[in-house]
């Protein structure tokens, strides 16, 4: 008996559950490559990585002022004699006696046998003497040898993406060359007859193809490869066509548009025919039609082709996904309590993420829509900070009530 086709199920599924299915796909990218810190931005760790040396590498200063022995403070009555100076490079190379005390700069390596450093505004010069304001304790202002990774400790672990602090912290312990992932590969298209590229001429009834923009800097700002198969006319052989070519290029094929009901959406059909569905239709607002499935090796979603609901649905269902083929762990939403600053007028049904705009003001934090929700309306997108988490069952909420809102993770911003 052939299975049931999912399109065919009345019942809209919620995000939730898309998203366990939707991982339940996904086998992580397991194919890497060395590359050098200078080609590492953005890449994903494939490895362990361990510490070469012990951070800081020897006991240094954490600030500009005078090193000495703390004991000789209450031997000295808090006057030392300058001996010479540390600086960053340049270390002290003498010897040291009782009641010495040495000119320190950052960072610079504290003096065999000393072990305080006193800022240089706690201080008073007189010649070679100097005046010490009593420190709390002994080893203030002092960066102990491997106080913060001892050599052998993991310096980070597999799946991290690397950006600006991490390329810091691998110089920092000696790592010139890392193991990572190698990237992912998305192909995207927009399906519709409407379609017209920017620049050209609109005919009655056509409108300008955004989607693609939109995805296309989505997919860079998340640090994957991505190829722009352009608007692809309604028609099937011309869908097949591209849904061929995308799956032999690509891990991942997206598509916008085409996923609905209307007489002249072939994708569903097409994807059946070629590959595999394996759901269709959510209870998510804006986003209710958005398709999953497999074609060739490669996965599939099909994305909503009203603008918002396209880039809602590539947030909160595409990028988990994409995150762990990359190999990357999955990070909950960041949510948080803001108290609206007006109502919001809704029917129940569908777990729901309108635009808004999170402000901190006196009373805390607060949070208005952006205006007009309606999913063709992309400059609620651009004007938002935010997601307004509103669950499946959430009527109607009035000025005042506490509410949980995202905010908008830097693929977003």
């Amino acid at each position: 008996m052939p299975s049931q086709d999912p399109c065919s199920k009345p019942e809209l599924m919620h995000p939730d559950e898309a998203i366990k299915k939707l991982l339940e796909q996904v086998k992580p990218i397991s194919d890497t490559e060395m590359v050098t810190l200078n080609h590492a931005l953005g890449r994903v760790l494939a490895e362990d990585l361990n510490s070469q040396l012990d951070l800081p590498p020897f006991d240094n200063s954490a600030m500009d002022g005078y090193a000495f022995r703390f004991a000789d403070l209450e031997a000295f009555n808090g006057v030392l004699t300058l001996k010479g100076q540390s600086f960053a490079g340049h270390p002290f190379k003498g010897q040291l006696a009782a009641g010495d005390c040495v000119r320190i700069m950052t960072g610079a390596p504290i003096p065999a046998g000393l072990d305080t450093v006193q800022m240089q505004e706690a201080t008073r010069a007189e010649g070679e003497h100097i005046h010490i304001t009593a420190p709390k304790a002994a080893g203030e202002h002092v960066r102990r040898r491997g106080e913060e990774l001892k050599a052998g400790d993991t310096v980070l672990c597999t799946g991290v993406r690397i950006r600006a602090a991490e390329l810091g912290v691998l110089a920092t312990v000696g790592i010139s060359q890392i193991r990572v992932f190698r990237t992912l590969k998305v192909a995207f298209f927009s399906t519709g007859d409407e379609l017209r590229p920017v620049g050209s001429e609109l005919a009655p009834g056509q409108i300008y193809d955004s989607n693609r923009y939109s995805i296309r800097g989505l997919l860079e700002k998340s640090g994957f490869e991505w190829l722009d198969l352009g608007v692809i006319p309604d028609s099937p052989d011309a869908i097949r066509q591209a849904f061929r070519e995308a799956a032999s290029r690509a891990d991942v094929v997206l598509t916008s548009g085409g996923v609905s009901v209307g007489e002249a959406d072939f994708t569903k059909q097409i994807l059946s025919e070629e590959g595999q569905i394996t759901f269709w239709k959510l209870a998510i607002k804006p986003g209710k039609p958005f398709a999953c499935g497999r074609i060739g090796q490669a996965l599939f979603c099909g994305l909503p082709g009203n603008p918002v609901s396209s880039m809602v649905t590539f947030q909160k269902l595409v990028w988990p996904m994409l995150r762990k083929m990359q190999g990357m762990p999955q990070r909950p939403a960041l949510l948080v309590e803001a108290t609206l600053a007006s109502a919001i007028r809704r029917q129940p049904g569908r777990v729901e993420y309108q635009r808004g705009i999170l402000t901190r003001e006196d009373k805390g934090l607060m949070v208005r829509t952006t205006g007009g929700q309606g999913s063709g309306m992309l400059t609620s997108m651009s004007l938002a900070n935010c997601f307004i988490h509103l669950p499946q069952f959430q009527g109607s909420l009035e000025a005042g009530e506490t509410i949980l809102v995202e905010p908008f993770d830097s693929i977003l911003d």
